[in-house]
């Protein structure tokens, strides 16, 4: 009886699972393989392929693969491109001014002066609302706005203030601006809202029981802090006005230009080579600059 009890005893006892030793580093590693392969097939591998085509030879039908450096000379030498470069920065520059000053001010009303966390998710899905179109669609919506007979024009000289329609507003770079502003100022007010709701409020009662008024408040304290916000935010903006086209085709009716724009056209002409290397010399500009953005403000604190 005894050795039977015992056999059972033995039986019921599992088997010892072997496990596989793998190092702490390589784990980390094996979990991070999917998001690798997923960023090179899909991020990594098109701009490969864009940088190998910008060397191709191309003629009005065909491209053919090559090692030239004539694309990029052409580019690069060329009076053209860096006029448009430099109409593509304006408008960067500009966007990115008036983006930052406007969503600053929205993003210090919502944090500071709205309370309730309900009615600043409420505030901030009235602002997402015009995004459930495309951007054509909004940029559209400003043709009967700011058109030779549309409303602004026509409230203008109704009450007297101008004797004929202001011509400048729309298909102008006034026109391009605007649009872009409204188009990207949501995407400077995210971050920056996000920086500020983490700011410890315990740090202005300090600096107002020390005798600071509300602006050396708001300058001394809350813009640093909030930095950070407003670097992402620049981010978000340079990115997406440097690579615009479709505002700018629209909203000046073809009298201005951007580089995106240069790009979209060459490749309208089959000019696939030449609308590469253009994307690959747009790739630096664009990088330099978040570059120059990262070394002014350290991001790290809002990742």
């Amino acid at each position: 009886m005894a050795t039977i009890a015992s056999s059972d005893t033995i039986e019921a006892t599992p088997k010892a699972v072997r496990r596989l030793d793998v190092p702490g580093w390589a784990v980390a590693y094996l979990q991070a393989t999917p998001l690798f392969l997923i960023l090179g097939f899909f991020f990594l591998l098109p701009i490969a392929m864009i940088g190998i085509v910008s060397f191709w030879d191309y003629d009005f039908a065909n491209i053919y693969p090559a090692f030239l450096t004539t694309n990029y000379t052409d580019t690069l030498g060329s009076w053209v491109t860096w006029k448009t470069y430099l109409n593509t920065l304006k408008f960067t520059a500009i966007v990115w001014m008036l983006t930052l000053f406007i969503g600053f001010w929205v993003a210090y009303f919502l944090a500071f002066h709205i309370r309730r966390t309900s009615t600043q998710m409420i505030l901030f899905l009235v602002c997402t609302v015009p995004f459930m179109t495309s951007n054509i669609i909004r940029m559209i919506s400003w043709i009967p706005v700011l058109g030779r007979n549309g409303l602004v024009n026509s409230a203008l000289i109704d009450m007297g203030l101008i004797p004929q329609p202001i011509e400048w507003l729309l298909y102008s770079d006034f026109a391009v601006v605007l649009a872009m502003v409204h188009l990207y100022t949501l995407f400077m007010v995210t971050p920056i809202f996000n920086t500020l709701m983490r700011i410890d409020r315990s740090l202005f009662e300090a600096a107002r029981d020390a005798g600071a008024s509300g602006w050396q408040v708001l300058w001394n304290v809350v813009i640093p802090l909030a930095k950070p916000g407003m670097a992402i935010g620049s981010i978000f903006v340079v990115t997406l006005v440097m690579a615009d086209f479709s505002t700018v085709q629209v909203m000046s009716g073809g009298q201005s230009a951007s580089i995106a724009l240069m790009m979209k056209n060459q490749m309208s002409l089959l000019q696939y080579p030449a609308a590469a290397a253009n994307a690959v010399v747009l790739l630096v500009v664009v990088l330099l600059m978040v570059a120059a953005i990262l070394r002014i403000v350290d991001i790290r604190k809002e990742l």
